[in-house]
């Protein structure tokens, strides 16, 4: 009995799809409006997003200025949220506060808004522009609805984009220190890129290793200058090393920044400032 019960059960989930595959094409294709609606809410129900979101799309329009607007208008952007096309999904979660401003839905919908454009944002190596946004959705939700349930959500992902955002700028400044081994001219853009960077982001993870880049750059900079600007470069690799020193007394750049400091103080003892030419 059993087996054959095992043997009958595939049949009957294949006429179980394919009723319900004919309801849907059935309904889709029907000019019934309220039919849609209900099919469309049992779809969504049962987490069938794809199906849903088609049914919605189609009679959204219908509902525009109508009660179950607003409840149309939230589960078709809800169901591109779940489909994962979070461009639609944080275009249509705006198109929905702006709609319906005084919805009880509109701390969801702004929420799940940002969240699309969090999803959006790409590896910290590319354009930044989603991050961005998303940085700013996210700050507005935060500052908007304190009392949010997804309010600790919002403030985990809006520090992981700061976060991206800050080892953007960070690797910015490390290339152009790394490349200045074979153009000495880039590692003033390397001293620039971590001033910026120290000035943009003064609680970054990334502090510490920057001010490390600095007094490397800083000195390879003087090491490799004209002897007119030699002295003062040194100096101002000297007052890195002790800036550096004085944000952070005990740190794993320890050794490699007092190696640093040796070649700076050799090259200031050793140094005689070039004799200024006769003008004729």
């Amino acid at each position: 009995m059993f087996f054959r019960i095992r043997l009958l059960l595939p049949i009957l989930v294949f006429f179980v799809l394919l009723s319900s595959c004919n309801e849907y094409q059935k309904v889709l294709k029907n000019t019934d409006i309220k039919a849609k609606y209900d099919l469309a809410q049992k779809y969504y129900e049962a987490e069938d997003y794809k199906r849903s979101n088609r049914l919605f799309e189609q009679i959204a329009p219908k509902y525009v200025g109508k009660p179950q607007g607003e409840r149309v208008m939230f589960f078709l952007s809800d169901t591109y949220f779940q489909r994962k096309d979070y461009n639609m999904a944080g275009y249509q979660f705006e198109r929905f506060i702006k709609s319906y401003p005084k919805s009880d839905k509109v701390p969801e919908a702004a929420f799940f808004g940002a969240k699309s454009y969090y999803e959006l944002s790409p590896e910290y190596s590319l354009d930044q522009t989603d991050t961005d946004k998303a940085l700013v959705k996210l700050q507005g939700f935060i500052n908007t609805y304190p009392e949010s349930e997804y309010f600790n959500e919002a403030n985990a992902m809006a520090k992981e984009l700061t976060t991206k955002k800050e080892r953007k700028a960070f690797e910015i400044a490390k290339q152009f220190n790394k490349l200045g081994e074979f153009n000495y001219d880039l590692l003033k853009s390397a001293v620039a890129a971590v001033d910026n960077f120290v000035s943009d982001f003064p609680g970054s993870i990334y502090r510490e290793e920057a001010f490390f880049v600095k007094l490397e750059a800083t000195t390879n900079l003087a090491m490799n200058s004209f002897e007119v600007f030699k002295k003062e470069r040194l100096n101002t690799a000297k007052e890195a090393y002790n800036t550096f020193k004085k944000q952070y007394p005990e740190s794993e750049f320890d050794k490699k920044a007092a190696d640093l400091l040796k070649k700076i103080d050799r090259e200031l003892e050793n140094y005689t400032e070039a004799a200024p030419q006769e003008t004729k």
